[in-house]
């Protein structure tokens, strides 16, 4: 029995030493197959060079001086101060011209009464040419009345003149919405004729209206005009009449505006027409 054992451990020692062998050699040939890569500094460079480039937009100045500009300005330009400085600029002229309109408003409000005009009203008389002329041939323009009589030595005439000026420089830019009107305070010398032969000399399109003392009275007092003529007067005697001086600027619907006197220049009170006709929003006649 001892010779059979002997041999089964010399044949186990063999087949140990064998299977040793041959996984060494296995664990060998697997590490050669298997590469083994190491850092080059080409890879090193490449991956060091690519800059961190974030999902979001973001704005990148050229330069540093560029940079340093637009934090300087901060969120304001020359661009924004000038829309502020022109926006203001607008603002104050709109103010400025609202308040003059209000202004004019008020004057022609204050002026109307309430049912009948403070200044103005029906009356019936004849013009140059003879014709019957009443309020009614007023309505639908503007008109300037002026009361004088064709004997006045001075202010009359100089009147007259600075009222041809004035229509023609309302004619100028609104042709047609102004009636220029002269009435008499001395219905004694002065009828058709004596108005036509007057007036001709002034403008062409000036209109002048007579009548009796009674009308020309009863005109006067709705226009609050002062008038006195001197009594006890003989016939053929040379006498003056004294009388108010102003111009009645009266709107399309007979209702009294605004009263001119000689305080205005022909340039200012033709403004100030002009400027109630620019507000006037009801229809308007052209002759």
């Amino acid at each position: 029995m001892p010779q059979p054992a002997a041999a089964a451990r010399a044949a186990f020692s063999a087949f140990a030493r064998t299977a040793q062998r041959q996984c060494t050699r296995s664990l060998s040939t697997t590490a050669r197959s298997i590469p083994t890569k190491r850092p080059t500094t080409m890879g090193t460079a490449r991956f060091q060079s690519q800059p961190y480039q974030p999902t979001g937009q973001r704005r990148f100045f050229k330069t540093v001086d560029e940079a340093k500009s637009r934090y300087r300005s901060g969120p304001f330009s020359w661009k924004a101060g000038l829309l502020f400085v022109i926006t203001a600029a607008g603002l104050v002229w709109y103010f400025e011209n609202e308040k003059v309109r209000m202004q004019r408003k008020r004057i022609a409000e204050s002026t109307k009464g309430v049912g009948r005009p403070k200044v103005g009203g029906p009356f019936e008389l004849i013009d140059q040419d003879g014709n019957k002329f009443t309020d009614a041939d007023l309505k639908g323009r503007y008109s300037l009345v002026y009361f004088g009589f064709t004997h006045c030595p001075d202010i009359c005439p100089e009147e007259l003149d600075k009222m041809a000026r004035m229509f023609d420089l309302v004619e100028e830019k609104r042709p047609g919405v102004l009636t220029p009107v002269f009435v008499t305070c001395d219905p004694a010398r002065d009828g058709p004729k004596e108005l036509k032969e007057y007036l001709n000399e002034f403008h062409p399109k000036f209109i002048g209206l007579t009548g009796t003392y009674e009308q020309i009275k009863a005109m006067c007092k709705a226009y609050r005009v002062y008038f006195s003529t001197p009594t006890h007067v003989k016939p053929g005697q040379d006498y003056l009449v004294d009388h108010s001086i102003y111009f009645y600027l009266m709107d399309p619907e007979g209702d009294f505006v605004e009263a001119l006197g000689r305080q205005h220049s022909p340039d200012q009170a033709a403004k100030i027409i002009l400027d109630h006709v620019k507000d006037w929003k009801g229809p308007l006649k052209r002759s």
